[in-house]
């Protein structure tokens, strides 16, 4: 059974999130997201085969309630400037083409140091913490599964020629292995990061 001429393209949505929010200097849109499934699909490797689908992996924002531990302050998490964000984001993906929206979970385990507040008292530009330095630690759940199960499913039922894997995430090593063993070709795009593991590199057909 030969592979249909058609890409799949696999967005790891926070990785995507922070490296678009880099580049741009804001909160990235749906159509920042869109723009860059466009450049993908007119890269070389991709521009004669059909769009399958736009998979974006991501995690409904976080909500309920939390004691601030300095202020003491009780914080609603959907009624921050990160939920609205976030959930905006992921309204505007599920309507566009061709995507589909896979959804992991957010939980909040606890508070820390926020990384601005770090960088600041790392470079004695601040002696001591303030409530605001303290944020909600957040820990995204069931992604990397989703993307895992994701490409291998695309891979032995043949749905697919070839998948471009959008992330920085060495956990998705074996998923990518398993595809290049079953034939498909495999690209990897990092959206200009650096700081990717080697592996990523490695296993991937070729960087767009």
């Amino acid at each position: 059974m030969s592979f249909p001429e058609r890409v799949a393209i696999l967005l790891d949505g926070e990785f995507a999130k922070r490296a678009l929010q880099k580049g741009r200097k804001r909160f990235p849109t749906a159509e920042d997201v869109m723009a860059e499934v466009r450049r993908l699909l007119s890269a070389d490797p991709l521009r004669s085969l059909e769009l399958y689908r736009v998979f974006y992996y991501t995690a409904d924002p976080l909500t309920g309630s939390a004691t601030h531990p300095l202020s003491r302050q009780p914080l609603e998490f959907g009624a921050t400037d990160t939920y609205s964000r976030n959930a905006r984001l992921i309204a505007s993906l599920e309507v566009q083409a061709d995507v589909a929206v896979r959804r992991g979970t957010l939980a909040h385990q606890g508070w820390e140091i926020g990384r601005s507040a770090v960088r600041a008292l790392v470079q004695g530009a601040k002696v001591s913490i303030e409530p605001g330095d303290i944020v909600p630690k957040v820990q995204q759940k069931g992604v990397d599964m989703r993307i895992g199960l994701d490409i291998a499913s695309l891979a032995l039922k043949r749905l697919v020629s070839t998948i471009v894997l959008v992330t920085g995430d060495s956990d998705l090593v074996p998923a990518m292995k398993l595809a290049r063993r079953e034939g498909l070709r495999v690209y990897l795009d990092t959206l200009g990061s650096l700081s990717v593991r080697a592996e990523l590199k490695i296993h991937a057909d070729q960087l767009l």
